[in-house]
């Protein structure tokens, strides 16, 4: 075959494909050029996820009659000054976002400058470019996209569907929101409420706005700076994280990123805090001098290339690590609500298990025989002052092992620790198992065993739990509400932002409703349409485990402790948890006896 020149209109739509992956990447490149252009109010509309409608508006400077009709060629650009492409301080520069748009798209662009008696428009069909012609437009710019991909039927074929996409602009707005604190945002279309984040005078409140009150309550002020870098933003404490990494936000220049050097700082400062399937919450934004940074690697400049990576790398790493230490005493805000509940009233009996007036240590204390009005209102003073038993202390239960279990692989309980460790001992050493992460595992396989079978079984609840959750996340678990069922999960729609369980899993027996819903969002969040089934039955299956597990801080009787470890014996599995953790810790003799010298 030839070689032949290619017409302008397919190189256009080719490029399209770097530039334009998916509705998102429309609006992500038409809010990036309102912020270019001193935008102060930004109003993003979509209808169909952004297949059939985007449009973009703001009251940014505008552009002449001349600018516009310039603006829809290919590689035409008012955002870079000279041809210096290592001294970039705007968001665009390429020049590809709008004749791209125009190449696969019904695209018309409305604007006004101050200097122009009106506004003007043009419009891009599929390529196709009309006559700049007079419109009716306060100052600012207007861009409508329709029916995105028509000109490409191939490319619309990839498309999720219009929940995903619509959930993948939300998804970007929210990003560009964070990035610009000053201007204010507004979501609105695909049959939600609309939602706006007003200008903000300081980061924390945007964030607060964007990522919800739990993060402003629980962040951590970062703010660093070595050799040129600066590294500043929030970042939430460890007991605030998630089971996904989508809520790391990170920002290079004012630029929304997703570099894997940076990704890859905030996973070793938290590797102390957090175990590998947990991931905070944070909104970092790193700033240097523009010769020190690659923007221009992709098209779709979501990746940067850093002249010192070590540097920038080092400098996030050392300021998550001292703010972290800072921080390192406080409780996760969030966490109070739950802690209060868990008070009990002390039942009157405790005093009889252990009086310190009669202790041996404290002889001078004994209570006289008749009453004292003093110790009498001490008493009682300290009585109201008792909450309960601790949910784990220091007290070990032992007792004498059932002979006939000796021999087994994993014991026979002898002693409980903290209510937390099971101590099992063996014919030639002794185990230490974690309740709760051997229970996990066990009920994760007895839930993929009843899957497998049948569908498990369901307890109605009494009364009917209530969950808020982000619109987004109500909507992504609803959708998902059939296939739920299976799990002996019932959940139905109850209002925006929010679903009613009505049926648990029976295994799980009593259970945090709430934590497990919110759970389950977080994992659905990286799920798309292309991930299997059976991956999809282990996700859920291994959250319901952990919340229908165990939990540490529980006394075992003894034949629940032997219980348990021949569960272990039998599971195929046990020996670590559905999170990659191990659940138990073998210590023969010998490694006894080296401890103590003898050997």
């Amino acid at each position: 075959m030839p070689v032949r020149q290619l017409s302008e209109a397919i190189v256009n739509r080719i490029a399209a494909g770097e530039v334009i992956e998916r509705p998102a990447s429309v609006v992500k490149e038409l809010m990036e050029n309102a912020f270019d252009a001193g935008a102060h109010k930004i109003d993003v509309l979509t209808d169909g996820g952004g297949r059939r409608l985007i449009r973009v508006s703001d009251d940014g400077e505008g552009m002449t009659r001349a600018d516009v009709a310039l603006a829809v060629e290919r590689h035409a650009t008012s955002k870079l000054a000279g041809d210096d492409l290592l001294a970039i301080d705007t968001l665009g520069f390429r020049g590809e976002a709008l004749p791209s748009i125009g190449a696969v798209a019904h695209l018309t662009i409305t604007t006004r400058h101050e200097s122009e008696p009106h506004a003007w428009a043009v419009t891009v069909d599929g390529g196709e470019k009309s006559d700049v012609r007079p419109a009716a437009l306060g100052q600012g710019t207007s861009v409508e996209v329709r029916d995105l991909f028509y000109a490409t039927p191939a490319r619309l074929k990839f498309l999720r569907t219009d929940r995903s996409e619509g959930e993948a602009v939300r998804e970007v707005v929210r990003r560009l929101a964070m990035s610009r604190p000053d201007v204010t945002v507004t979501l609105s279309g695909d049959q939600r409420v609309p939602v706006t984040w007003p200008a903000a005078n300081d980061e924390l409140t945007r964030l607060g706005d964007v990522l919800g009150p739990d993060f402003r309550a629980n962040a951590i002020a970062i703010d660093a700076e070595r050799d040129g870098v600066r590294i500043e933003g929030f970042a939430g404490l460890p007991t605030l994280s998630r089971a996904n990494s989508l809520g790391q936000y990170l920002f290079v220049n004012g630029r929304s990123v997703r570099d894997k050097l940076l990704v890859g700082a905030v996973r070793g400062a938290y590797a102390d805090y957090l175990p590998r399937d947990r991931h905070p919450l944070l909104a970092l934004f790193v700033t240097l001098d523009a010769r020190e940074v690659d923007v221009n690697v992709h098209p779709a400049k979501n990746e940067v290339r850093f002249r010192d990576g070590g540097l920038v790398r080092g400098l996030i790493v050392r300021a998550l690590k001292e703010a972290l230490a800072r921080e390192g005493q406080r409780a996760a805000a969030t966490g109070r609500g739950a802690t209060i509940a868990a008070f009990r009233p002390l039942p009157q009996t405790r005093l009889g298990a252990y009086d310190w007036r009669r202790s041996p240590a404290h002889p001078a204390m004994v209570a006289p025989s008749h009453g004292s009005t003093a110790l009498d209102f001490a008493e009682a003073a300290q009585t109201a002052f008792e909450v309960g038993e601790p949910a784990a202390d220091a007290r070990v239960e032992s007792f004498e092992p059932a002979a006939e279990l000796i021999g087994r692989p994993l014991g026979a309980a002898r002693a409980q620790l903290h209510a937390t460790y099971i101590v099992a001992q063996t014919r030639d050493g002794l185990v230490i198992v974690d309740q709760h992460a051997a229970h996990e595992r066990i009920v994760y396989e007895r839930m993929k065993a009843a899957i497998g079978k049948t569908d498990v079984a369901r307890q109605i609840l009494f009364i009917p739990e209530i969950v808020e959750l982000d619109e987004a996340d109500a909507e992504r678990i609803t959708a998902r509400a059939a296939e739920l069922t299976r799990f002996g999960l019932t959940i139905e729609a109850f209002g925006p932002g929010a679903v009613a369980v009505r049926e648990t899993p029976s295994l799980l027996g009593e259970v945090d409703v709430r934590g497990l819903i919110r759970d389950l969002t977080e994992h659905m969040a990286e799920w798309d349409d292309e991930l299997s089934l059976e991956r999809r039955l282990m996700h859920v299956s291994a959250t319901m485990a952990c919340y229908g597990s165990v939990r540490a801080g529980r006394r075992l009787k003894p034949e629940e402790m032997n219980a348990l470890l021949r569960e272990m014996e039998a599971v195929p599995n046990s020996g670590q948890c559905n999170h990659g953790r191990p659940t138990y810790v073998e210590l023969k003799l010998t490694d006894i006896e080296r401890l103590f010298g003898r050997r």
